[in-house]
C-alpha cells in the first residue's frame, strides 16, 4: 500500500505543480535542466528494460503477491544476479524518473521514502517465504546479493 501511495503522489500532482523538478531549485539553466530530462529518460527507459528482463526470468513463478507456485525455483540469474528484488529496483528507477521530470523535489522524497519502507515491508515478506522453501541457499544468496540497490540495500 505504500507503495501505491508513493506513485500516487508522483503521478497524480496537483496540475498546477507540473513541470520539471529541476525548474523549482533556483537553477533554470538550459543544460541544467535537458542534463535532468536526459537523465530522467536513461533511468526510465532502463528500469522499463529491467522490469521486462526479471518478469521474463521469472515466468510462471511472477505474480503480484508473494507465493509459490509447484516446482517453484530460486531465480539467481539474469538480473537476479545483481539484486534479489530487480522488479523492485525497476519500479523505483521508474518513480524517480517520474518525479524528476514531473514534480517537487520535496514531494519527490516524500514519495521515495514511502516507496522504500513498503518495499521494505514487502522484500521482509518475501524472504520470509523463500527462506522457508529454500533454507540455506536463500540464505546464502541473501549474503551474496544485495536486496535491491547495489551498495546500499
Amino acid at each position: 500500500m505504500l507503495q501505491a501511495v508513493a506513485y500516487f503522489i508522483v503521478f497524480l500532482p496537483p496540475l498546477k505543480n507540473r513541470g520539471m523538478a529541476v525548474d523549482r531549485i533556483g537553477d533554470e539553466s538550459e543544460w541544467y535542466v535537458s542534463i535532468v530530462a536526459i537523465l530522467a529518460l536513461l533511468i526510465a527507459v532502463g528500469s522499463v528494460g529491467l522490469v521486462n528482463w526479471a518478469a521474463r526470468c521469472l515466468g510462471k513463478q511472477w505474480a503480484l503477491e508473494a507465493r509459490l507456485v509447484e516446482g517453484h525455483d530460486l531465480i539467481e540469474d539474469g538480473p537476479y544476479r545483481f539484486v534479489r528484488n530487480p522488479i523492485y529496483t525497476g519500479m523505483f528507477g521508474m518513480l524517480v524518473a517520474t518525479g524528476l521530470v514531473g514534480m517537487r523535489w520535496e514531494r519527490l522524497a516524500v514519495a521515495v521514502v514511502l516507496f522504500a519502507v513498503g518495499t521494505y515491508v514487502r522484500i521482509r515478506a518475501e524472504e520470509r517465504l523463500l527462506r522457508g522453501a529454500f533454507g540455506m541457499r536463500f540464505d546464502e544468496y541473501a549474503r551474496r546479493v544485495w536486496a535491491v540497490i547495489p551498495g546500499i540495500y
